[in-house]
């Protein structure tokens, strides 16, 4: 069997372009330079000796292959370092979102049983105070300061740390889903996922060696010493993203010539409005990946004017299968988004080579075969499911959600694989282009029919006075009574019972097919959304606050 380990990547990259820098991490403003951001830099020859130093480190420290780390480090280059130093031993990542709350991250934590911890000081405190919970982490190294700098200058060697003899279908990493419509799952990474990923990333969006990468989300840096992309680590906290300074992101983007980056619609809204406050735009950026919720095309509108030399995509996927398909700005804003104000959900676009999708019978149940789900027709609304080459077949640790996600697909060539059950509801249309329609768990069950978030929402937020909003069910499917959460844009918040009711008609008089008669709506400052995006409107958490 040959060696499939994600970990060769950055050694390749140090023989291929040893010279070539791959991380550049803040370390405050430039006191030679007033107004710019110093910066720590790697080459990739000194990023990968760095990592083999850490590696013989955890080693030396009891960590071995197979075994499971918690890894709560700071994103950026101790991120990069520590976690391509366990890929080279085998060893398998658990990583968690920090701003998913302590209970959640608790259960996270139990679950998985991570037989070390590799963290920042923060982290082992907390070890200390969740002793029970992190009882099973029996070695412990502490990242970050003097110490740990000074244990990998001594880690040194002579020569490369010897790649552990991992295969494509060996655990490469346990990553956890953002929870918005349920419990975090960890997802079960296979060190052929992180292959494919990285080759359908590169390939579809044309990315080549010596590009410079801004990920405004930290998981996406993993990807970047194997497309050989400098990382610019942004001044971020993951846990609040939506926090940001956006004048040091662009200053970021424009000190450094950054060429592609990431980032949720939220975080690209900020800085898109900072830009056209200032006056700035973003030459050097030549694409701008923006995924994690839909995207309004007034944030379309405002990357086009501030990336002269460049446009955006909009990728679509999930922890579990990602990528599935992407869409252009300039698909959305020509054609697309004018049906998806008539009330026909968001395209996203056509599928990634390999990558292929069906529409299923809603059930909120398992499928056991495929043969108990044949496949809906062009343009029929159902579940979308996917298989591929970056699906994932498991959650960890969890066989319950497993089967309610996962369906064989019988292939006798590839007996392991399955269709992945997205979750989400949405069709096919006659270009073979993939709509998205909503949550199939936010669904709205009415004695007038069913409707779906997406396709309702797209007809209310055509409203001037809309940031966005929120359609949730009021009682029991399937005889709820449909509402909708109002978030009005900056000013336009209704003042007064009359301010309120007028606008309420107003909304009423947008309706349109995919959308329910409205028995109520509401209206508040913010719409609540997910962490890792800032994006993800909490629906169900909404329709529990006003079923109360």
């Amino acid at each position: 069997m040959p060696l499939v380990n994600v970990a060769r990547f950055l050694p390749e990259q140090a023989r291929a372009r040893p010279g070539a820098c791959a991380v550049l991490a803040p370390s405050g403003n430039n006191p030679a330079a007033p107004g710019r951001i110093a910066y720590v830099s790697r080459t990739f020859a000194e990023l990968d000796a760095e990592a083999d130093a850490a590696a013989r480190l955890f080693h030396e420290r009891g960590i071995t292959r197979g075994m499971r780390v918690l890894l709560l480090v700071t994103p950026g280059l101790d991120l990069l370092r520590c976690v391509f130093a366990l890929f080279k031993i085998g060893a398998v990542p658990v990583l968690i979102d920090p701003g998913m709350g302590v209970k959640n991250f608790l259960a996270c934590v139990r679950r998985s049983e991570p037989a070390a911890l590799v963290g920042i000081a923060k982290a082992h405190w907390l070890a200390l105070i969740f002793r029970g919970v992190l009882a099973s982490a029996k070695i412990r190294v502490r990242v970050g300061g003097a110490a740990w700098e000074r244990a990998l200058a001594e880690h040194r060697g002579a020569t490369p740390f010897p790649l552990a003899p991992t295969q494509a279908e060996d655990l490469a990493a346990i990553l956890f889903t953002s929870g918005s419509t349920g419990a975090p799952k960890g997802v079960c990474y296979e060190h052929a996922f992180f292959e494919a990923q990285v080759r359908l990333i590169r390939d579809h969006y044309g990315i080549q060696p010596g590009e410079i990468d801004l990920p405004l989300l930290p998981i996406f840096a993993l990807f970047n010493p194997a497309m050989g992309m400098t990382t610019v680590v942004p001044e971020l906290n993951p846990s609040r993203p939506a926090a940001c300074d956006p004048a040091r992101l662009v200053q970021a983007i424009r000190q450094n010539n950054v060429t592609n980056s990431f980032g949720s619609p939220a975080l690209w809204n900020i800085i898109a409005r900072h830009c056209e406050a200032t006056g700035q735009t973003l030459p050097s950026l030549r694409r701008v990946l923006a995924a994690g919720a839909p995207v309004h095309p007034s944030l379309l509108r405002r990357l086009q004017k501030i990336l002269p030399n460049g446009t955006a995509h909009i990728p679509y996927g999930a922890t579990e299968a990602l990528p599935v398909s992407s869409i252009s700005l300039a698909e959305v804003l020509g054609e697309t988004w004018a049906l998806t104000e008539q009330g026909r959900g968001s395209c996203v676009g056509k599928l990634f080579p390999g990558v292929e999708a069906r529409i299923l019978p809603l059930r909120d149940g398992a499928i056991t075969h495929l043969g108990d789900a044949p496949e809906l027709p062009q343009g029929a609304m159902g579940e979308i499911a996917v298989r591929g080459p970056s699906v994932t077949r498991a959650y960890d640790r969890l066989p319950e959600a497993t089967a309610r996600a996962k369906i064989p697909a019988d292939d006798a060539a590839d007996p392991g694989a399955v269709w992945h059950r997205m979750g989400d509801v949405g069709y096919r249309d006659e270009k073979g282009r993939l709509w998205f329609c909503g949550r199939a768990a936010e669904r709205v069950e009415t004695r007038a029919g069913v409707f779906y978030p997406d396709c309702a929402e797209g007809v209310f937020n055509r409203h001037p006075r809309v940031a966005r909003t929120a359609l949730i069910g009021l009682g029991k499917r399937p005889q709820q009574e449909a509402a909708l959460v109002v978030e009005p844009a900056p000013g336009e918040f209704p003042q007064n019972h009359a301010e309120r009711e007028k606008f309420s008609t107003e909304l009423r008089a947008l309706a349109a097919a995919g959308t329910p008669p409205l028995a109520q709506t509401f209206f508040r400052k913010t719409l609540p959304v997910d962490v890792r995006h800032n994006a993800k409107i909490h629906r169900l958490a909404l329709a529990r606050d006003y079923s109360k």
